[in-house]
């Protein structure tokens, strides 16, 4: 008995804030990342988005020499566009690389780095693939690093933003670095630095399959949200691969352009894709200033604040911009009028898939990681299969209407952020998922 009224006494119990204690001290420790210097952060910033830059460009560079590479294979594209299968395959690994590879760092946590040898050979279509699921996780590797060193969203906005700038910059860059650097590139070994996880915690494997597949699968099954914003930002980042050949295509048959110079035509939607940067700085204003009118969460931003932007650059940026391209690829209309329309439709899908990122994050606090590996999931695979279509798309249809077709599937999707714009607050209250996601 007395041992027993000693060990139930306060004076012998365990400091029940013990844990708490640790937290403090946690929480103000100097090597906690999110105490480090702006500078310190920002330089791990800037590496992380030099690797997605230099990823993003290696998907797409090989476009440009495709036709020497099927000539040296001997390789046909009369019937099948087969030289489209090297883009092809990296963004299918892309798109399930990242299902694993995003839920992995965030269970066992960034440290230091390591060298990937891709071995991106393009003799074969599987070290392509193997390259993409490597490739692919890198590529959006930095949505990690910018939650693991900021606390909140207002700290989030900006680094967010330039990571979607060098991901689609990349991808937009990668045909134009292909015609620059001819055709020694795809013989070449390419290396990268990245960042890697070691063990920090313990994880069973089926948790951490429930994590890396099912959760996003679900995600993108049972919730509304997810899926329609992933249809809108995969049909723009699939945009971005479909004009790999599009353009290859409008500007050698009208203007009688070379693969390279078709490859620098592409710039343009770097060039639209940077303004659209320049554009979101200001919306994210917006939506911080929306805190003071939200009376549901008192002080906390209201997630369809950033959506009104995205609906005119929807509008004006990617429907009118395919539109203007569509209706001046006629040969006698000079080639800098169509390439404007090129610089629209970059504008539109900067800012676009700049949304869907921010709002998904918003929306699904918790669980963000497993709503954007379930958009990015559906980016890479439109990515992987609408260039497939385009040749015979622009063939069949003719290229004004294989444009406009384009255009009318934009105006379409443009009515999901509408509606969120319109229900968005209703659709959140009612979604359980959601509102499981919140810390609040």
């Amino acid at each position: 008995m007395p041992n027993n009224t000693l060990a139930n006494s306060p004076e012998s119990s365990p400091p029940v804030t013990s844990e708490k204690d640790a937290q403090q001290i946690w929480d103000q420790h100097s090597a906690n990342p999110f105490n480090w210097p702006e500078s310190k952060k920002w330089k791990i910033v800037l590496v992380a988005a030099s690797v997605t830059l230099l990823t993003g460009i290696n998907t797409t560079s090989i476009a440009t020499p495709s036709h020497e590479i099927t000539h040296k294979f001997h390789v046909s594209d009369a019937v099948f566009p087969n030289s489209v299968w090297l883009v092809t395959v990296w963004n299918i690994g892309s798109a399930f690389g990242p299902m694993v590879g995003l839920p992995l760092l965030e269970n066992f946590g960034i440290r230091h780095g390591y060298l990937v040898n891709e071995l991106s050979h393009p003799e074969t279509r599987v070290t392509r693939t193997i390259a993409g699921v490597s490739g692919g996780t890198l590529q959006n590797a930095m949505v990690t690093f910018v939650a693991d060193m900021w606390l909140t969203d207002k700290q989030r906005n900006l680094p967010i933003t330039l990571y979607i700038l060098v991901l689609t910059a990349g991808v937009s860059l990668g045909p134009a670095f292909g015609a620059i650097s001819g055709s020694l590139y795809w013989r070449c070994n390419d290396h990268r630095l990245a960042k890697l996880n070691s063990a920090a915690t313990q994880i069973s494997i089926s948790s951490l399959a429930y994590e890396a597949i099912m959760r996003p699968a679900y995600l993108l099954c049972s919730e509304p949200v997810v899926f329609f914003l992933m249809l809108w930002s995969a049909f723009s980042f699939g945009l971005v691969l479909m004009m790999t050949q599009s353009v290859a295509q409008v500007y050698s048959t009208n203007h009688g352009f070379s693969d390279p110079a078709t490859g620098l035509v592409q710039i343009a939607l770097f060039v639209g894709e940077a303004v659209g940067f320049l554009a979101c700085l200001p919306q994210n204003a917006y939506y911080q200033r929306s805190a003071t009118r939200n009376t549901v969460n008192v002080g906390v931003p209201i997630p369809e604040a950033r959506l009104p932007l995205s609906i005119l650059a929807s509008l004006v940026g990617l429907a009118g911009g395919l539109f203007w391209y569509a209706w001046t690829s006629f040969a006698y209309i000079h080639w800098i009028l169509p390439t404007i329309g090129l610089a629209f439709v970059g504008f539109g899908i900067m800012i676009i898939i700049s949304t869907v990122g921010l709002y998904i994050t918003d929306a699904y606090t918790k669980y963000a990681g497993s709503a954007i590996a379930a958009v990015v999931f559906g980016e890479n695979m439109f990515a992987a299969w609408l260039p497939l279509a385009t040749k015979a798309m622009y063939t069949n249809l003719g290229f004004r209407w294989a444009s406009s077709l384009l255009g009318f599937v934009a105006l379409v999707l443009t009515l999901a952020p509408i509606l969120l714009l319109v229900k968005g607050e209703t659709i959140r209250r009612r979604s359980k998922f959601i509102s499981e996601a919140s810390y609040t």
